[in-house]
């Protein structure tokens, strides 16, 4: 790479950020969606951060407590506050842009801390009445079922001049051999309406193998296993070793389901 003489930047890449520090939080999707809804020549702001720490171990960063509380305005049972647990030990990481005019890529900083956002302790209920109400939704069949007025089965019958080519002998048909479930090509679902059925399964019971729930949901497994690592937690040993159970955050709000 060959710098063009100017400060900050070269031929290929912008780098006049790249020592700007920069958060990476993992959100929930239905605040993931909010944002993306959110119009972008509005200049109010989408959420704030408050920080609380102890004064008497200032100097302890276990000390440090950060909640977000959302700025939206949106209606329903989405949560305002998030509780955002920070990670001290993570692979050094750095944000890219590129423009698209142009393709120009520029380092917009490098990440100092990662989050992960969740519901905070006072709204997991409110969040659970929000993850039913999604799963309500997704077991609503959109398909309907049109009924053909004096048809009597017209668009059945073989066209002129095909009489006679179709045999009708057992022994002329050829036998079609069953597709196995392995052999077709399983379609992801959206990522909320999976979620949703996840969720379900689980108020079913409460541990699942990964083979079991491939079938219960027909996902493809590397995607059912993304979608597992951010719900479930792993059992290695135990009773119930080689089977995911939820997270204790959500694990709460099936069990306030099953409650009601």
């Amino acid at each position: 790479m060959e710098d063009d003489g100017s400060s900050g930047s070269s031929s290929n890449l912008e780098t006049g950020k790249s020592e700007r520090s920069v958060w990476l939080m993992k959100c929930p999707l239905v605040v993931a969606k909010s944002w993306q809804s959110h119009p972008p020549s509005d200049p109010h702001p989408l959420a704030k951060v408050v920080l609380s720490l102890d004064p008497l171990h200032s100097d302890d960063s276990s000390s440090l407590q950060f909640t977000m509380e959302m700025a939206g305005t949106e209606t329903g049972n989405k949560p305002k506050s998030y509780s955002l647990n920070m990670f001290k030990d993570f692979v050094p990481m750095c944000v890219f842009s590129e423009t698209s005019q142009g393709g120009k890529v520029g380092i917009e900083g490098k990440v100092e801390h990662k989050f992960d956002m969740k519901p905070h302790g006072e709204n997991l209920e409110e969040y659970g009445r929000l993850c039913r109400e999604r799963t309500n939704r997704s077991m609503v069949k959109n398909r309907q079922v049109q009924v053909i007025d004096n048809d009597r089965g017209v668009h059945m019958r073989p066209m002129p001049g095909m009489v006679g080519l179709i045999s009708s002998s057992s022994k002329d048909k050829k036998k079609t051999a069953p597709v196995k479930q392995s052999d077709m090509k399983r379609t992801r679902r959206d990522r909320g309406e999976l979620e949703d059925i996840m969720f379900k399964l689980f108020e079913r019971q409460p541990n699942w193998a990964l083979k079991q729930l491939v079938q219960e949901t027909d996902q493809p497994a590397q995607f059912l296993k993304e979608i597992l690592n951010e719900l479930c937690v792993y059992n290695k040993r135990g009773t119930n070793q080689g089977t995911y159970e939820l997270k204790p955050e959500y694990k709460k709000s099936v069990e306030d389901s099953n409650a009601e």
